[in-house]
């Protein structure tokens, strides 16, 4: 050995280690804010038992804040190498929490009925159950009819929010059927996925098992 590090000699240079991402990111920040904005959208919306067109506007723009920060904090953390661990789990929670609330206090208000409610959440909680249920064999990956439906679900929630009136009134009805269809579809779709791939998994670790089998 020349006792010259292998920099120094013009050797290959170890490669750094990768900066782990700490907790108090701009990613982290917009999904904390979208957590905090949950209780005061309720607030917001349940004055005065719903009746109030200002207080109304005010929900609605909480609303929409939580939504645009739920854009643009994965896509922070995926570009900028900002995923934590507190962010895998605290982003769909803030998901859930500010559909979820908004879902409800509407339905609590008589502006949506409970069935609705009822069709959206049984799916939004089964399919996270689902993730989970499939996770050791593979990640199911959020779908373009997805994404799709969650811009559906809050705008046409968004509108519910708002006291509209008239052909705006009937407009949201016709969003939120919209939405409901594409929440039923792309929950069914994604059953489907997780079946496939549970299966896929299920043979590979048989195919393995047999494999050692043989070995022995």
């Amino acid at each position: 050995m020349s006792g010259i590090p292998a920099s120094a000699a013009g050797g290959p240079r170890p490669a750094p280690a990768a900066r782990q991402a700490g907790l108090w990111n701009i990613a982290n920040v917009l999904t904390m804010l979208r957590l905090v904005l949950v209780p005061a959208f309720v607030v917001l919306l349940m004055h005065d038992d719903g009746t109030d067109r200002a207080w109304r506007a005010f929900a609605w723009a909480a609303f929409a804040v939580a939504m645009i920060t739920d854009v643009f904090d994965g896509h922070l953390a995926r570009a900028y190498n900002l995923v934590t661990d507190f962010g895998k789990i605290a982003d769909p929670i803030a998901d859930k929490a500010i559909m979820g609330a908004a879902l409800i206090c509407l339905s609590v208000l008589g502006d949506l009925p409970w069935w609705v409610t009822g069709v959206i959440l049984f799916r939004e909680l089964g399919i996270t159950l689902m993730r989970f249920w499939v996770i050791k064999h593979g990640v199911i990956p959020a779908s373009r009819g997805g994404k799709i439906k969650t811009l559906a679900q809050g705008t046409a929630v968004g509108m519910y929010v708002l006291v509209l009136t008239g052909p705006l009134a009937t407009l949201r009805w016709w969003v939120m059927a919209v939405a409901v269809l594409l929440t039923v579809a792309t929950g069914l779709d994604y059953v489907r996925q997780a079946v496939v791939l549970r299966r896929a998994g299920l043979a590979r670790e048989r195919a393995g098992s047999a494999a050692r089998d043989t070995v022995r």
